[in-house]
C-alpha cells in the first residue's frame, strides 16, 4: 500500500459528522451552510448543449479535449485576465473539475519523498494536503490569519525552504476567507519560483465570484504577463465551472500555463485515463463562451452577502470577502463548541474553522472561526441568518 494512505486525515465533513453525532435537534428544518455546493440555477443554454450532444457518449474522448474547447478556454483567459493569446494547443488542458486536477498535478510533478517539497497555505482546501501526502511528502504549512489579512505569508519562507520547494499551492481568492493575493505578491512568488525552479499552482476556482464588479481578482497568468514572464514558466492555474456557472456536477475545469509542464501533465493523464466526456465538453464550450449568466450569479451572491451581514453584524463579527461565497467570522466560543451548539439550537449547520487547518507549534490558524457557505436560496440563507442572530441574542 502507498504509505501516504496511512497519513491522510479525515475529511472536514467526516469530522463534522462525528462532532454533531447525537445532537438533539430542534423541530426546525435543516439549513446546511457547510458544503460549498452552489444551489443557484445552472444556465439553461449550457444544459441544452449538454442534452443536444448526449449522443457523443458513443465516442471515446481524448485526454487533450476538442480543439474547440481549448480554443474557447484560451479566448476566455485572454479576455478575462488581459493576457496575450494563450496557445490552445500547448498551454491548455481540460480537467474533470479542479479537485481532480489539483490532486493529480502533485502526483505527476513532485518527487516522492522529498521533505518540504510541497508548500501549502493553512487553512487550506484539503486536496492540497492529500495530494502531498500521497506523493509521500509531508507538506510545509504557511499560516494565514488575521495578522496577514488571511493570506499565507510566503515571504516567511527561507532560501533553504525555497530550495527544497518543488511545488507551491496558492488559493486566490482564498478558501475559506475569500482574500485575494495582490499582484505585487504574485510577482514576488513568480520571481522566487523562477529563481528556485519551483512550480506555482494557483487554484482560482472562486475567481469569478467577486463582490465588486469594478475589481475582478488578478490571476497568476495575468501577474506573470505583467512581470514579463510571457511564457508562463513555472506557472499553472486551475479554473472550474462549478462555482462560476453553478455546474458542480459537470466536473469541468482546466489547467493552463507553462507549456512544458502541461506536456508532462498530459503524458501523466494519458495513463491516468481521465478524459472529459464529449457531451461535457460541448456544455463547457457553451459555459465559457457566455458571461451574462456569471454577472447574474455574482449579483445573487452580492445580495445575499449584503442582507446576511446586515442581520449578523450586531451579534457576530462578519465582513464581506473580496470574493468567493463564504463568510469566515470569529466565534465567541471555541469553533467546535459553537458549531455543535448552533446546530442543537437552530438546526443551522456550519463548518468549524479548525477542521480546515492544522496545528503547527500548537497553533491552528483556522481555530476560532466558522465557515458559512452562502450557497442556498435567498429565503433559506436569510432564515439561517435570523436563527443565528436570535440564538446569539438570547445567549
Amino acid at each position: 500500500m502507498n504509505p501516504g494512505m496511512n497519513t491522510l486525515h479525515p475529511y472536514p465533513f467526516e469530522k463534522l459528522a462525528e462532532l454533531t453525532a447525537g445532537v438533539d435537534l430542534p423541530a426546525l428544518s435543516r439549513i446546511p451552510l457547510t458544503i460549498g455546493e452552489p444551489k443557484h440555477q445552472p444556465p439553461a443554454h449550457v444544459l441544452e448543449a449538454l442534452v443536444a450532444s448526449i449522443e457523443e457518449l458513443a465516442k471515446y474522448p481524448t485526454i487533450i479535449g476538442t480543439a474547440e474547447l481549448r480554443e474557447q478556454i484560451s479566448r476566455w483567459i485572454a479576455a478575462r485576465f488581459k493576457t496575450h493569446a494563450i496557445d490552445p494547443a500547448s498551454e491548455v488542458l481540460p480537467v474533470n473539475g479542479t479537485r481532480e486536477g489539483l490532486f493529480a498535478i502533485a502526483q505527476a510533478l513532485v518527487t516522492p519523498g522529498n521533505a518540504g517539497s510541497v508548500v501549502i497555505p493553512n487553512p487550506f482546501y484539503q486536496i492540497y494536503e492529500g495530494a502531498a501526502l500521497l506523493a509521500n511528502v509531508d507538506p510545509l504549512l504557511i499560516p494565514a490569519n488575521e495578522d496577514t489579512g488571511h493570506l499565507a505569508d510566503y515571504r516567511m519562507l527561507t532560501n533553504d525552504d525555497w530550495q527544497r520547494c518543488e511545488m507551491l499551492f496558492l488559493c486566490t481568492p482564498g478558501n475559506p476567507s475569500g482574500a485575494v493575493i495582490p499582484e505585487t505578491d504574485l510577482h514576488y512568488l513568480i520571481e522566487k519560483a523562477l529563481e528556485h525552479d519551483t512550480i506555482l499552482v494557483s487554484d482560482e476556482c472562486y475567481s469569478e465570484l467577486y463582490y465588486d464588479e469594478e475589481r475582478p481578482p488578478v490571476g497568476l497568468l495575468q501577474a506573470a504577463e505583467s512581470y514579463g514572464n510571457t511564457a508562463f514558466k513555472n506557472c499553472l492555474v486551475f479554473h472550474s465551472l462549478s462555482k462560476r456557472s453553478n455546474l458542480p456536477g459537470l466536473r469541468s475545469g482546466f489547467v493552463a500555463g507553462d507549456a512544458n509542464l502541461i506536456a508532462q501533465f498530459k503524458r501523466y493523464r494519458t495513463y491516468h485515463g481521465c478524459a472529459m466526456p464529449l457531451h461535457h465538453q460541448f456544455a463547457s464550450i457553451a459555459a465559457w463562451s457566455d458571461e451574462e449568466h456569471v454577472v447574474e450569479n455574482r449579483a445573487l451572491y452580492r445580495a445575499k452577502f449584503d442582507a446576511v451581514t446586515e442581520r449578523l453584524a450586531p451579534v457576530l463579527p462578519v465582513s464581506i470577502p473580496e470574493a468567493g461565497f463564504y463568510l469566515w467570522p470569529k466565534t465567541p466560543t471555541p469553533d467546535t463548541v459553537f458549531a455543535r451548539e448552533l446546530l442543537s439550537h437552530t438546526n443551522v449547520a456550519v463548518l468549524p474553522g479548525s477542521f480546515l487547518g492544522r496545528s503547527v507549534n500548537d497553533v491552528n490558524p483556522g481555530a476560532g472561526h466558522i465557515r458559512m457557505a452562502l450557497v442556498a436560496t435567498m429565503t433559506e440563507t436569510l432564515e439561517a441568518a435570523d436563527r443565528i442572530r436570535h440564538w446569539l441574542e438570547r445567549g
